[in-house]
């Protein structure tokens, strides 16, 4: 499921060496930025302006910005990382690999952007995010973000109440259902050939919550509105709400080159960018921060660990600039 795409005001690709680039321009991104920015750190973010959350109306469950629309945010943080000194250039990562170290010996990046322009960097944060994957159900698609969600803690709130379906992907679903059942009395649970054992069984009896087995044909739209799914034996399910544990899956394209450490979730829940503390990865002078890494973390989370990483990297760059400085005294010395 690929995002809404946002544009905005770009920057000037530098042409010297900078300190870091953070490939992604969410609330990781845009935190590890700032950080380093306010670090005195010279830092560019390249954005390709389409976040995870752009069809989302607002955004929710972080103290004092609860409520607030996405685009808001980001462009918030975007003015905020300009104010430090920070670069936001708006494209698209096409490669992005290690190059010739430093005399030194200190790391160095080549990024290449899909128009063609190049950067060369001593550090990288990877903050791409991911990419939910919808169930192949016709009409589902359409109402990603407004009638059809994905977490109760995001958009659940705001469906309370509502008849609301959980569309089973697997494991995660039956979870999914007893979120879901905090918020509304009538849910339904379409199966969707998936299995359900008998303890299970029981305890969504115990809790109201119907079963239906005949698998889902479409979901139904009606004067533009989900109005419920009809079954491959033609019955109609009216349905406010569709609630789908999506396949999640991090956004690496262009970054091949960088040989990052995949792991995939049980239960075929998605495929992340594996990491370490502070979002170090095993690929030395690389991080990783939000959903690119922790598939299940929302804005104040993602922000989080992107402020975490940027002070981490900022504290291996200091290391890295005193160890130069000595060098540099010693040869003067003899």
């Amino acid at each position: 499921m690929s995002a809404q795409t946002s544009h905005h005001e770009s920057d000037a690709l530098p042409t010297g060496t900078v300190d870091a680039v953070v490939i992604g321009g969410g609330a990781a991104g845009l935190n590890g930025a700032l950080m380093l920015a306010r670090s005195r750190r010279s830092v560019v973010v390249i954005d390709s302006g389409t976040p995870r959350n752009a069809p989302a109306a607002a955004m929710h469950g972080f103290i004092v910005l609860d409520g607030t629309p996405p685009s808001e945010i980001l462009g918030r943080g975007r003015r905020q990382v300009r104010e430090y000194g920070g670069r936001i250039v708006l494209g698209e990562v096409a490669t992005a690999e290690p190059a010739a170290p430093s005399a030194e010996g200190d790391p160095r990046f080549a990024v290449t952007l899909t128009d063609g322009r190049t950067l060369t960097a001593r550090r990288v944060l990877v903050a791409t995010g991911l990419r939910d994957v919808l169930p192949e159900v016709p009409g589902l698609a359409e109402h990603w973000g407004h009638s059809v969600v994905h977490c109760p803690y995001c958009h659940g709130y705001e469906v309370r109440d509502e008849p609301i379906g959980i569309l089973a992907t697997g494991p995660a679903s039956v979870h999914h259902a007893w979120l879901f059942r905090q918020l509304t009395d009538d849910l339904v649970y379409f199966t969707r050939g998936t299995g359900l054992d008998s303890g299970t069984r029981a305890r969504f009896a115990a809790r109201n919550i119907r079963i239906i087995e005949t698998d889902v044909r479409e979901v139904v739209t009606e004067q533009g509105a989900l109005a419920g799914v009809r079954l491959t034996d033609g019955t109609f399910v009216g349905r406010r709400i569709l609630a789908v544990a999506t396949q999640m899956q991090a956004r690496t394209e262009g970054l091949e080159g960088l040989k990052l450490p995949m792991e995939d979730l049980p239960d075929n829940m998605g495929r992340r960018i594996a990491s370490a503390m502070a979002g170090t990865t095993e690929i030395p002078g690389v991080w990783v921060a939000g959903n690119a890494t922790d598939l299940t973390a929302q804005v104040g989370a993602s922000a989080a660990a992107g402020a975490l990483a940027g002070s981490h990297i900022n504290a291996v760059l200091a290391a890295a600039d005193t160890d130069a400085a000595l060098a540099a005294a010693q040869r003067a010395t003899g």
